[in-house]
């Protein structure tokens, strides 16, 4: 009975600091309009562990769907959404950004608008790290800062 309680403290232990690898800086939602049905999240994610993982599913109960989505360009150089089924790597020691013009996470048939300063409840889940609850404010006003507008920006550490 010791040993089962040793073995469930330590599997909690390692649960605990796996997720505490995961941060998120920066998340902001918004939606192109007051009556848009959809809307989109962004932010920078940070790993500050040692070993890669991977964003891998997004869900909310803001919208009917809710998928992790990039902009590539099409056989006529348009560029379009398209979703990302293996999600994204977040490198060990690196992150990755999730914003306008590249990688974000997509909300389509919101079930309310998205109102300046509400809060959006969405659970990101990682392979390793496991699921992280993120309140996302909305800000409708913000436009893109310097550097967003490409495809998901991925750097590394050390």
């Amino acid at each position: 009975m010791k040993t089962f309680l040793l073995a469930g403290a330590a599997a909690l232990a390692l649960a605990t600091s796996a997720q505490a690898d995961i941060v998120i800086h920066d998340a902001y939602a918004r939606s192109a309009m007051a009556t848009a049905p959809t809307g989109a999240a962004f932010m920078r994610i940070e790993n500050t562990g040692d070993s890669d993982d991977r964003l891998v599913s997004v869900a909310s109960d803001a919208a009917e769907r809710v998928e992790l989505h990039t902009h590539i360009s099409d056989a006529n150089g348009v560029m379009k959404m398209a979703e990302v089924e293996d999600g994204f790597a977040i490198p060990a020691h690196g992150e990755h950004a999730l914003q306008r013009g590249g990688d974000h996470v997509m909300f389509m048939g919101l079930r309310a608008p998205f109102e300046q300063d509400a809060k959006v409840i969405v659970t990101l889940t990682f392979e390793k790290a496991g699921e992280k609850r993120v309140e996302i404010p909305v800000d409708l006003a913000r436009t893109p800062t310097h550097g967003e507008g490409g495809a998901g920006h991925k750097t590394t550490g050390n």
